[in-house]
């Protein structure tokens, strides 16, 4: 600017304008990285697909945890039928077999198992179920 014009200001030097103008094409490049970066349509939709993916991750690593504990928790409460059935079995096996002992002289067995309310075939597709169950419990666990 001209002292005509009536600023006072004095001239810069030419170290100052080499300096504003190493400044100025900083500025610009910077500026010009970030508007190719959001012109980069390919860029960024890899990275929308990246966080994405993360997202998905981690909510299946979420369903993942949640599924595994409510199938904990079930296999803790089958565990507990299954055991108290086998003591009810095992308890009522027991008083049939002390039944049959005490009172072998009076009863003929087979009377007692024609005339029972439970087919036979039925008891042992029951306890053959509860095996089953208790050994896929197990093998889960494992």
């Amino acid at each position: 600017m001209s002292e005509k014009n009536g600023s006072p200001e004095p001239k810069p030097s030419i170290d100052e304008l080499r300096a504003e103008i190493k400044q100025t094409r900083a500025e610009l490049g910077e500026t010009v990285q970030a508007l190719a970066a959001k012109a980069d349509v390919k860029a960024r939709a890899k990275e929308q697909v990246e966080q994405t993916k993360q997202k998905v991750k981690a909510q299946a690593v979420e369903a993942t945890e949640r599924v595994r504990g409510a199938a904990v928790a079930a296999a803790g409460a089958v565990s507990g039928e299954v055991h108290e059935a086998a003591d009810r079995t095992s308890e009522k096996a027991h008083g049939a077999a002390e039944l049959t002992v005490a009172k072998a002289d009076e009863f003929d067995v087979r009377e007692k198992v024609r005339n029972s309310p439970v087919p036979l075939p039925l008891v042992v597709a029951g306890v053959a179920a509860l095996v089953g169950i208790i050994l896929i419990i197990r093998g889960r666990r494992r």
